[in-house]
């Protein structure tokens, strides 16, 4: 295990491989069918200035966000299943690569660089999508967590592509954005309510797989980094989880796709918050670059 500690900075970064081997859940195939295998743990963390906020992320698995708490209490799914915990990144729009998931992206090794107080963290290419993904992690502000990603085309033909974090969190809660319940699509799929400027949906439970896309009305927060940005919101157990993400004018979304996204896995046994970028012509050799901002606070 190391510990590596950074001048004006509140972060640590913590390294440390062990084993995670974890049964699939019951009822549910084992994991080898799926084409599952999860690697030994490389886990760095991340906390704000008051120590109260917490973020792990493990290089071995895809650079996923394995872990977000409030002092004690988890916020991101640990459902130990296939793509229902923690938070990651893919490249939109997803019939560039249909299902599963781009393993390289996804849940393949990241190389990792400590520098000025960030986590640096770079896959592998894959052969079938030639994109390079980058994640740099960060603290701002001491209250804040960044992550800035990047996409990189180190193939030989012009690609479009839109960036696309998703994050899981336990199928409870209120999730909310800005935004007319009547601009949601599709339409009636989720019970969202109008309380103001706000579309606000507390989860539930119903027998069927759900996902609505909406298109966010930017928030003002004046002399703030996040001025002018989209925000997402997911508050459950005392705790409010906010994402804060460039806003997408209409047209610059990837085809098919939208800035805001909600998914409620069937009987709500998981949630998703997925936010997109715009939707980018790189040619060969450029790289587009993309930031959300996380904060955590407490509702109680």
């Amino acid at each position: 295990m190391k510990i590596i500690f950074f001048a004006l900075s509140c972060f640590v970064a913590t390294a440390s491989f062990a084993q995670d081997v974890k049964k699939a859940p019951e009822g549910m195939p084992p994991f080898g069918r799926m084409r599952f295998q999860k690697a030994p743990a490389e886990n760095y963390e991340l906390k704000t200035c008051d120590g109260r906020a917490t973020m792990i992320i493990d290089a071995a698995n895809g650079a996923r966000v394995m872990s977000l708490k409030w002092d004690s209490l988890e916020v991101l799914s640990q459902n130990p299943a296939p793509n229902m915990y923690g938070s990651t990144f893919w490249t939109s729009p997803q019939k560039e690569w249909n299902w599963p998931p781009v393993r390289e992206h996804d849940m393949g090794r990241y190389t990792v660089e400590e520098r000025d107080g960030k986590i640096i963290m770079t896959s592998e290419v894959p052969e079938r999508i030639p994109l390079r993904i980058g994640k740099t992690f960060s603290v701002v502000n001491g209250d804040m967590f960044c992550i800035t990603y990047s996409i990189t085309n180190e193939g030989k033909e012009d690609r479009k592509v839109a960036p696309w974090e998703v994050t899981r969190v336990v199928g409870e809660g209120e999730i909310s954005f800005n935004a007319q319940v009547e601009n949601i699509w599709p339409a009636g799929l989720m019970d969202f309510k109008q309380q103001e400027g706000r579309a606000v949906y507390s989860i539930d439970s119903v027998d069927k797989q759900r996902k609505i896309n909406a298109n966010g009305i930017p928030s003002a927060d004046e002399g703030s980094i996040c001025d002018g940005m989209s925000v997402l919101y997911y508050s459950n157990n005392g705790i409010l989880l906010t994402k804060r993400f460039h806003d997408l004018k209409d047209g610059e979304a990837a085809p098919g796709e939208d800035e805001i996204q909600v998914y409620v896995h069937q009987k709500a046994l998981y949630c998703e918050l997925e936010e997109q970028g715009p939707y980018t012509l790189l040619k060969p050799g450029e790289k587009l670059e993309w930031t959300v901002y996380w904060h955590l606070s407490s509702t109680k």
